[in-house]
């Protein structure tokens, strides 16, 4: 019997902080980022309140590249990859443990005009992944609307 195992992440949301770009030893370009995305709920009165979800994100190679030249603190983006874990043990020797997301796909949402604005170095029309959700709502991309309850999700 095959075994089949599904391991996806995509997450659309903002950036936290600069992305911070870095070499590995091996010569590999690496670039670290820090999304937040909202879930929203009801609380006891019914209101909709929001709450944020942070996650670790790693884009490896040229799209690392590409993401920590034009893409700043505030920046709307789409990421598609898979979760990591790893384990490590501190000087202290302590175990630790966290689980991050591996960029497969990043997709800039804000429009050129939007990422110069925030300050993004280089031309306003260089960029990648326009084309998917340029000037759209993030909700309409993820396919919840706002005030959508959980029996509303459709997975």
């Amino acid at each position: 019997m095959a075994h089949f195992n599904i391991n996806r992440v995509v997450l659309v949301g903002r950036l936290t902080r600069d992305p911070e770009l870095r070499a590995l030893p091996s010569g590999t370009s690496v670039c670290s980022l820090r999304i937040a995305c909202n879930s929203s709920r009801r609380d006891g009165e019914g209101d909709f309140i929001e709450r944020p979800n942070y996650f670790d994100v790693s884009v490896y190679g040229a799209s690392g590249e590409t993401v920590s030249q034009y893409m700043r603190r505030g920046s709307r983006v789409a990421v598609d990859g898979r979760l990591e874990w790893r384990e490590w043990e501190t000087a202290e020797q302590e175990r630790r443990q966290a689980v991050s997301v591996v960029a497969d796909t990043v997709q800039f949402l804000d429009s050129p005009g939007e990422r110069s604005q925030a300050g993004a170095p280089g031309e306003a029309g260089a960029g990648e992944g326009e084309e998917l959700g340029a000037g759209e709502d993030e909700r309409e991309l993820v396919g919840v609307g706002a005030g959508a309850e959980e029996d509303d999700l459709v997975f």
